[in-house]
């Protein structure tokens, strides 16, 4: 299969002419599944790119080809960007919504000589795995050690950790100690949950046990977080006195009708919020809604893909079109430039983005609906996880 795949892709990358006049884009991520929201917004966030941008560079036209992985699944994942590279000949790979899923791919970016842009996927060690891995969404490191300074600014000294158990889960739980512990507070317990966990009782249960005052949590967004928040509510915690503290995952626009009340004054850190006050985000938030269908679906993915499609098109007009992924990333190193979360730019030593983070809590308009609130900037944030995997 190894000789194989070698062969394929050889034949591929000979038979391809220097400039293509069509330059296909692959986008993996979950389409249909408990996650289809997510991969709903990469394409709105996608279509409001190119809507406003157009679908050419220079001479070529690009078209983008999506393959669907419903939850994380690294095999099906590495699979399916094979079958891109060699079949459909894409010249970028793009999305990936999970971690594991963005991890299973890496391996094959050199030989295929194609970049990675990777759109979500939250673990700080993802770009360290290729030199042609590029990032424009954050890491949990990123948007998770914020909010150590928020929760001991407000006078909390004891907090119980709660993540799920994969690399952002334990990137997250690690940020968070790191920071918490460093200014002088004390985690005093750690709680590792299966991505599958949707009972939440028990955990709630060892919450209160712990005589901890706050929680720190992280859950991929989706319907695992829309469980967690609504069961810590029901389960007496907030109105015990015992704080909620997380990234803004927990608290996706989307989840927020059905979050109603029990949501009501959280405040998480997070890099994006729809409604930051920005002309960019007005511009930004009217396409991608009309991309969408439904304004209230829309999400944070869609701000990774929609820079994500600014990266990759910097990409093509820097190599003219022509198939040169060390060329193509290079190109974007210190690119920087005014998204709709704020003023973003493109490390050029780790390829990650540098973006600030926002302190957000869930407030409610005049008209009943609920939305995160931006009340204080962090501003330019590397990533501190990537330290920790050096």
């Amino acid at each position: 299969m190894r000789r194989f795949m070698t062969a394929a892709i050889a034949a591929m990358l000979l038979s391809s002419t220097a400039y293509a006049d069509t330059i296909k884009v692959g986008v993996v991520g979950p389409f249909s599944g408990p996650f289809s929201l997510q991969g709903k917004n990469f394409k709105a966030g996608i279509d409001a790119y190119m809507a406003l941008n157009g679908a050419t560079v220079g001479d070529d036209t690009v078209e983008i080809i999506y393959r669907d992985v419903p939850q994380a699944d690294p095999a099906q994942s590495k699979a399916l960007a094979q079958e891109l590279v060699i079949k459909e000949g894409v010249q970028y790979l793009a999305g990936f919504y999970f971690t594991p899923d963005a991890m299973a791919v890496t391996p094959l970016l050199k030989q295929a000589n194609v970049p990675m842009v990777v759109m979500n996927a939250a673990t700080s060690a993802i770009v360290t795995k290729s030199p042609l891995v590029v990032r424009t969404s954050f890491t949990t490191w990123q948007t998770s050690t914020p909010i150590a300074k928020v929760a001991f600014d407000k006078g909390i000294k004891k907090v119980i950790s709660v993540v799920s158990d994969y690399g952002p889960g334990v990137d997250a739980e690690n940020a968070f100690k790191a920071g918490f512990e460093g200014l002088g507070g004390s985690v005093v317990e750690a709680i590792r949950m299966p991505l599958a966990t949707n009972d939440f009782s028990p955990i709630m249960q060892r919450i209160k046990d712990s005589g901890a005052e706050g929680v720190f949590a992280f859950l991929p967004s989706g319907p695992t977080t829309l469980g967690f928040v609504k069961a810590f509510s029901e389960n007496d915690l907030k109105s015990g006195g015992i704080q909620l503290f997380a990234p803004g995952d927990l608290t996706q626009e989307s989840d927020l009708p059905a979050l109603g009340e029990s949501a009501l004054g959280m405040q998480t850190t997070f890099h994006y919020a729809v409604s930051h006050d920005s002309a960019e985000n007005k511009v930004f938030v009217e396409a991608a809604s009309k991309a969408i269908g439904n304004p209230a679906e829309l999400s944070f993915p869609s701000v990774g893909a929609f820079d994500g499609m600014h990266v990759i098109y910097k990409m093509i007009e820097a190599t003219g079109g022509e198939q040169d992924a060390e060329k193509a990333v290079e190109a974007v190193k210190g690119l920087s430039w005014i998204s709709p979360r704020g003023p973003v730019s493109i490390d050029p030593e780790s390829r990650h983005i540098t973006q600030n983070i926002y302190l957000r809590e869930v407030a409610k308009t005049d008209d009943g609906k609920y939305y995160n609130k931006e009340i204080q900037t962090f501003e330019k944030q590397g990533d501190p996880g990537l330290a920790a995997v050096k």
